[in-house]
C-alpha cells in the first residue's frame, strides 16, 4: 500500500464545529451514501426536512425513495420499518417527538424487539428509531417527556442518548449499522448548544465547545462505551443527555472534584466504567430529568449497590424529575437544574 492509499484515522480526519442537528444530519447523509439499504422515513422529514431540520436537504440529495414522508401514524411508521427490516433494508424512522411514540410501542416491543428471537435469527430488525426527547423548551406535557426507562426494560432493544455533536454522529452511525433495533433519543434542549440548566442564561453556541468538533466522513463510536467527561475523586455523577452539561456546570461553579460519567448508551450499559468510578470515589449520584419512580436511575442505583456496596461511603443519591406530568409554566421547577443538583452534591459530600 502506498502512502497515498493509507486509511485516514479518526484523529487525522479534518473536523469542523457542528451543532447536534448538523451532526445528526451529517451522520444520516454519510450512511445514505455509504449503504444503499439505508432509508429514512417519518412525518415531514422529506420535503420539509423535519420539525427540527435534522433531515433538511437529504431528500433533494438522495431522492424520494430513500428519504420519504409518511402519514401521521406512529404505529404505521414503526410497522412499515419492521417490514423493511425483514426484506433486508436498514430503515431509520423518525418519531417527531418522543411523546408521540406510544402508538408504536406494540410494533417496537412485540415485533422489532422479538424478531430475531422468534425467527431463530432467520430475520433481524436493524432499525434505528430517532426521536427528540426531554424538556427545556417549554413544550409542556405532550412535547417534553423522557420515556427512556420504558425502552430499557424491553429485552431486544438498545437505547442510546448522546450529549455532544461528536458523539451524536458517531453513535448514530453505530446504531444504524447495528443488527438490532435501537432507540436513539436526541435531547432537543441541546440541539443548538450545550445547556447548564439556568433558564435566565443564553445557551452557549456549540462552536465554543470542544466536543462540537465533528470529523468529516465516516466514523462510529461503539455502543456500550461510556465517556469520562471529567475525572475526580470526591464523588461520581452518572448522567446522560442534557444532564451531563448541567452536572458539569454545577461542579465547575462549586469547585467540586467530581467524576462525571456520560453513559451515552443505557442499553448496553458500560457497567465497568460505572463500577470503576464508584469504587474509586465511594459516593454516587444519578441525575436524569425523567420521573423518579421506576426511572432508569433506579436501575443504576441497584447496580451500583450490588457491585460497589463495600466501597460506598454514603447512600446513593438520585436527582430527577418529579412524579407528575411534565408541567408547562413550572417547567424550571420540575427540571433537575443546578440548584437541585447542587443540593444533591452537598448532601453526599456532607455524608
Amino acid at each position: 500500500m502506498s502512502p497515498d492509499d493509507a486509511p485516514v484515522t479518526l484523529a487525522e480526519a479534518p473536523a469542523r464545529a457542528m451543532t447536534m442537528i448538523e451532526a445528526i444530519s451529517d451522520a444520516l447523509d454519510t450512511m445514505l451514501e455509504r449503504d444503499s439499504d439505508v432509508v429514512l422515513l417519518g412525518q415531514d422529514i422529506g420535503y420539509f426536512g423535519g420539525v427540527f431540520r435534522c433531515t433538511a436537504g437529504l431528500q433533494a440529495k438522495h431522492g424520494k425513495t430513500r428519504v420519504f414522508d409518511t402519514p401521521i401514524s406512529e404505529c404505521g411508521i414503526i410497522g412499515a420499518a419492521v417490514g423493511m427490516c425483514a426484506y433486508g433494508l436498514r430503515p431509520v424512522p423518525e418519531i417527531q417527538f418522543a411523546d408521540y411514540i406510544y402508538p408504536g410501542l406494540d410494533q417496537l416491543i412485540s415485533e422489532a424487539a422479538r424478531l430475531r428471537y422468534r425467527s431463530a435469527a432467520e430475520f433481524i430488525a436493524p432499525m434505528t428509531v430517532r426521536t427528540p426527547f426531554g424538556g427545556g423548551i417549554f413544550g409542556g406535557q405532550t412535547h417534553s417527556q423522557s420515556p427512556e426507562a420504558l425502552f430499557t426494560h424491553v429485552a431486544g432493544l438498545k437505547t442510546v442518548v448522546p450529549s455532544t455533536p461528536h458523539d451524536a454522529k458517531g453513535l448514530l452511525i453505530a446504531a444504524i449499522e447495528d443488527n438490532d433495533p435501537v432507540i436513539f433519543f436526541e435531547p432537543k434542549r441541546i440541539y443548538n448548544g450545550p445547556f447548564d440548566g439556568y433558564y435566565d442564561r443564553p445557551t452557549r453556541p456549540w462552536k465554543d465547545h470542544p466536543d462540537a468538533l465533528v470529523p468529516e466522513g465516516y466514523y462510529s463510536i461503539p455502543l456500550g462505551k461510556a465517556r469520562v467527561v471529567r475525572e475526580g475523586g470526591a464523588l461520581t455523577i452518572l448522567a446522560y443527555g442534557t444532564m451531563v452539561h448541567v452536572a458539569e456546570a454545577v461542579c465547575r461553579e462549586k469547585g467540586v472534584d467530581a467524576e462525571i460519567i456520560d453513559l451515552r448508551t443505557l442499553v448496553p450499559l458500560d457497567i465497568d466504567a460505572v463500577e470503576n468510578s464508584v469504587r474509586k470515589t465511594g459516593k454516587c449520584m444519578v441525575v436524569h430529568e425523567a420521573t423518579r419512580t421506576s426511572g432508569f436511575g433506579a436501575e443504576l442505583a441497584a447496580l451500583v449497590q450490588e457491585r460497589c456496596f463495600y466501597h460506598l461511603e454514603a447512600p446513593i443519591e438520585r436527582v430527577t424529575g418529579f412524579d407528575t406530568p411534565y408541567p408547562h409554566s413550572l417547567e424550571w421547577a420540575y427540571f433537575p437544574g443546578p440548584i437541585r443538583v447542587g443540593e444533591g452534591i452537598d448532601k453526599l459530600l456532607e455524608a
